[in-house]
């Protein structure tokens, strides 16, 4: 059985015409459908009915009704209507008759028009597609789609004006660039990326919906080449607005440079003004540590007795400067020698055996000053800290370059391929340049780099000017003030630039397989800090460089782990929460006992063990009244009540942004132990200078701004891409940028202002003697 028809059509000069086939059998035999063959000028398109559709595990779907558009013809430059011959044959090996209907008609909305929102409805049958002109004074737009329910997932396809033109689920992806769909879409298109200035608008709704994130069909057993007859319609609105012009990306750009440029003013401004006053200081012969030193009270500054019976192994308040001098005036090197030269990280101080002894009784001393703990070379220890510089360059270097390729084969693969699922972008405010897609969120994250930089300059004025004041007068023989060691200051710096690096390659392209990039250097960002923190009053018991970064990579790879298996393993989550409580409890009691708690003893295992119970018996029975070191232990009780709050609340809730979760974790510790230390410091009748304390509050406001941004959440790879595109909002600042890249600016500037007040907190003490400087 066969039949063929002639249709006639006329085709008007000014515009393009379209044509839509309608067919319809009643026939639901799988073994003899009826063939539809449309025969063009160009083309040819056929299909079958019922039309079939595979899914999941083999599953069929078929449709009785069937509506494609055909492809329509170019306009001519003739003025004179012209007519344009199709046929179409229909065919059929049943050896019954098979009823169906077929009808044609022309399509009255098929251009779409500029700023006017066009409705219609399309199913897995019914696809439907659309034709878009660029206007004169355009050269990019926004496609934007919406649809009030998230099922049927559908597919929305830019395609270039060539015949035929791929509308079915199994081709769709065959040509130009689409993206899944539940409630939103967006697809920016610019005029260079089609010659004829035009392009069609494709939208396919699939037969199934787990590409988009929806359930699979529970009956997966049995026959899988059952037929099913879905009636799965989509109610869509197209809307194509122009995008934004050249003239905005350069103002954008303006905008990020000379926004962090400014900092870079305001710090030198602030650098002269310490300037004239340190000359009119040093005119007035008022600039000596010597007018300083009155600033502390020769009692302890937190209490003014200590209770008998307290003390262990504890040293008279008087001879705080540690017992015996153990490296006297005479025997250090002359003011200036601060060299490079190779030594050893531990001094013959350390080798000495009574020394080690010493060690131990001055830091089990109920209060310590500063100059306990500030003994060894100084040379030794700024050397030991600039390996901390050393190596976080070397991990910069090796992490980032396979980094840098990676995502740039992201970005080639999504160029080359248009398969716009592979990245999780704000595709409402996604403003290509280039080769990249989303340049606004690479721009945002260049005031990382601009104030990681502008902070490295401030660590070096400080130490150049610190290294003129040796050459100026025996600092040595001084003993004034926080020990100066920068090379955690400078490690710092370096960590705030590579985030900005990281984070901008992330946004190359984010999604799941590379989401540490944007995080790895906030978690060492933090540790660094709280290293610093603890350093300042604990110079010489501070982790080395090696076991800190060894400690971040830990973290790093539990945050890989975190991700693949703590979506929905149990298990994973009892063993980090172990980890976690465990983690705590050991670095509670190497804070506690100042690194010397060491479980030893001279006979075999036994000694081990009695020396455990004799700990236990005297720092936990004996003295369980009243803690040896009593500000010491609140800080870590508290410390321990948030940890493990964290670790609870992961194993019930188990979040599913496992990096977040980490990252969180940091974050509260660092907080924690920022405000034990302002507090400790307020207490001991330190002063907080005007920097610090413009510092303190500007972090604090503008950290608050942040965190704001951040939870507006535009985008999340732990969904599916359809998911992920309902979380899309349009840019709010310049036309150009969203809330993230607002989160990048306030980001930036708060770690900055969170590093000046590290940097500066401790300039009150500078003319203090070390040992009237408590240790917290």
């Amino acid at each position: 059985m066969s039949s063929s028809f002639l249709l006639g059509m006329w085709e008007c000069m000014q515009q393009v015409d379209a044509v839509r086939v309608y067919v319809n059998s009643s026939s639901e035999n799988l073994r003899y459908p009826v063939l539809f063959v449309v025969r063009q000028q160009k083309g040819v398109l056929s299909w079958q009915v019922p039309l079939i559709f595979r899914g999941l595990y083999q599953r069929t779907y078929n449709y009785q009704e069937v509506s494609r558009t055909l492809c329509p013809a170019e306009p001519t430059p003739e003025t004179r209507p012209s007519d344009q011959i199709i046929f179409v044959d229909v065919a059929s090996m049943a050896p019954f008759n098979i009823a169906y209907e077929l009808l044609v008609t022309r399509l009255e909305n098929f251009q779409l028009e500029t700023n006017k929102a066009f409705n219609f409805t399309a199913s897995p049958s019914q696809p439907q597609y659309f034709l878009y002109k660029f206007p004169q004074d355009v050269d990019s737009v926004i496609i934007n789609v919406v649809s009030d329910a998230a099922y049927p997932c559908s597919v929305v396809s830019v395609q270039d004006i060539v015949c035929p033109v791929y509308d079915l689920d199994h081709n769709v992806e065959f040509n130009g660039v689409y993206q899944s769909m539940t409630k939103q879409a967006a697809i920016t298109v610019q005029r260079k990326d089609f010659p004829g200035e035009q392009f069609f608008v494709v939208f396919v709704i699939k037969p199934e919906d787990y590409a988009c994130g929806g359930s699979v069909p529970s009956s997966i057993h049995g026959n899988v080449n059952r037929t099913w007859n879905l009636q799965r319609t989509k109610n869509l609105q197209v809307t194509i607005v122009p995008s934004i012009k050249k003239s905005v990306y350069v103002q954008a750009m303006f905008f990020s440079f000379l926004g962090f440029l400014s900092f870079y003013l305001g710090s030198v401004i602030v650098a002269f003004v310490h300037y004239i006053r340190v000359q009119r200081k040093a005119s007035a012969g008022r600039f000596s540590p010597e007018h300083g030193s009155g600033m502390m009270t020769s009692s302890h500054p937190i209490s003014a007795s200590t209770p008998e019976g307290s003390s262990y192994g504890a040293i008279d308040e008087s001879s705080s400067s540690g017992g015996r001098q153990l490296s006297s005036p005479e025997r250090r090197p002359p003011a200036g020698s601060d060299t490079d030269s190779s030594v050893e990280e531990e001094s013959d101080f350390d080798t000495m055996p009574e020394i080690e002894s010493d060690k131990n009784i001055i830091r089990t001393k109920v209060f310590l000053y500063l100059s306990d703990l500030s003994r060894k070379d100084r040379r030794i220890v700024s050397k030991k800290y600039k390996i901390y510089f050393w190596n976080i360059i070397t991990i910069a270097v090796f992490y980032a370059l396979p980094v840098i390729q990676l995502v740039i084969t992201y970005q080639t693969v999504v160029n080359v391929t248009g398969n716009q699922d592979i990245c999780y972008y704000n595709f409402l405010c996604a403003h290509p340049l280039g080769v990249l897609s989303a340049f606004n969120n690479i721009l945002s994250n260049v005031g990382h780099m601009m104030l990681g930089f502008l902070f490295l300059l401030i660590v070096l004025r400080r130490d150049i000017l610190h290294r003129r004041a040796m050459e100026m007068k025996d600092i040595y023989t001084l003993d004034y003030g926080i020990p100066k060691h920068f090379g955690l200051f400078y490690a710092m710096g370096i960590a705030l630039m590579m985030e900005g690096v990281l984070s901008a390659c992330y946004h190359v392209c984010p999604n799941y397989s590379n989401f540490q990039f944007d995080t790895s250097f906030m978690y060492m960002i933090a540790g660094l800090c709280m290293l610093k923190l603890y350093q300042t009053r604990h110079p010489d018991i501070n982790a080395s460089a090696y076991s800190a970064y060894a400690s971040f990579a830990v973290v790093i790879s539990l945050a890989v782990l975190g991700v693949v298996f703590g979506k929905n393993d149990v298990w994973f989550w009892v063993i980090f929460s172990m980890i976690h409580v465990l983690a705590s409890l050991a670095l509670s009691t190497q804070i506690y006992y100042m690194g010397r708690f060491k479980i030893e003893g001279p006979d075999s295992d036994v000694g081990i063990f009695r020396r455990a119970v004799m700990v236990l018996y005297t720092d936990c029975i004996q003295q369980c009244s009243r803690p040896m070191y009593m500000d010491r232990m609140v800080l870590l009780i508290v410390g321990n009540l948030v940890n493990w709050s964290f670790a609870i609340f992961g194993l019930v809730y188990r979040p599913r942004d496992f990096a977040s979760y980490i990252l969180g974790i940091f974050i509260c510790n660092l907080l924690l132990y920022l405000a034990f230390y302002i507090i400790m410091k307020l207490r001991s009748s330190e002063k907080l200078l005007p920097i610090p304390m413009f510092c303190i509050v500007a972090t604090a406001v503008v950290w608050a701004a942040a965190l704001y941004f951040f939870f507006q959440t535009l985008s999340s790879w732990e969904e599916t891409p359809a998911e992920s595109r309902e979380k899309n909002r349009p840019c709010i600042l310049l036309g150009f940028f969203d809330d993230h890249d607002v989160w990048h600016f306030l980001s930036a500037a708060a770690l900055f202002f969170s590093f000046l007040v590290l940097l500066t907190l401790d300039d009150d003490l500078d003319t203090v003697r070390r040992d009237k400087i408590p240790v917290f």
